[in-house]
């Protein structure tokens, strides 16, 4: 069954990412970002699990929008 999602915010002026979405039935939130694909970044990542990836997100857009509870 497809995710109920409503958009938080994003700090983007032209439509693209970065922006913050809450699930509405599990209040997990989702980050649409540009991939981290550098290996030397992913390197110093730590416990990558299989199915996990990474996305880059501005500071303002979480202190902006992310939920504070």
């Amino acid at each position: 069954m497809a995710r109920r999602l409503q958009m938080l915010g994003t700090t983007s002026d032209d439509g693209k990412c970065p922006t913050l979405y809450e699930d509405l039935e599990t209040g997990e939130i989702i980050v649409q970002g540009y991939t981290v694909t550098d290996p030397e970044d992913v390197a110093q990542l730590a416990d990558v699990l299989d199915g996990e990836s990474f996305v880059v997100v501005p500071r303002d857009l979480l202190t902006r929008f992310a939920p504070k509870e």
